[in-house]
């Protein structure tokens, strides 16, 4: 079974460039999270990163913070990313004590475009 054209697959940045890459367009604000977008203008699978900074925990709530994300992006957002653009979600704390549903569809809107909070 090949993955490749599956609605639903991204590949993750990796590299510190991507990401400051990334910083340079749009940014769709959040109570959970900031995510950040930018259009490479290819046909490509999404990309996508995770940015937990150390202001919001120590290394155990930090990873299950970007556990929980990665969760929430596979099982529910992920096919809500457009073809061609690379996505890097920014978390805040509260992505812990909020309920999963929550995290999930939150997710989902700021992927399809909805920024209500710009």
């Amino acid at each position: 079974m090949t993955e490749t054209g599956r609605k639903g697959r991204y590949r993750p940045l990796r590299k510190r460039a991507e990401f400051l890459a990334v910083r340079r367009g749009e940014k769709r604000r959040g109570r959970l999270f900031l995510i950040e977008v930018l259009a490479r203008g290819d046909a490509g699978e999404p990309r996508l990163g995770l940015t937990v900074t150390k202001k919001t925990g120590g290394a155990v709530e930090r990873n299950r913070i970007r556990r929980r994300l990665r969760e929430a992006v596979r099982t529910h957002a992920a096919g809500d990313m457009q073809p061609g653009n690379d996505y890097v979600i920014v978390a805040r704390a509260e992505v812990l004590t909020a309920p999963f549903g929550q995290v999930k569809a939150e997710l989902s809107r700021r992927f399809r475009g909805s920024n209500d909070g710009k």
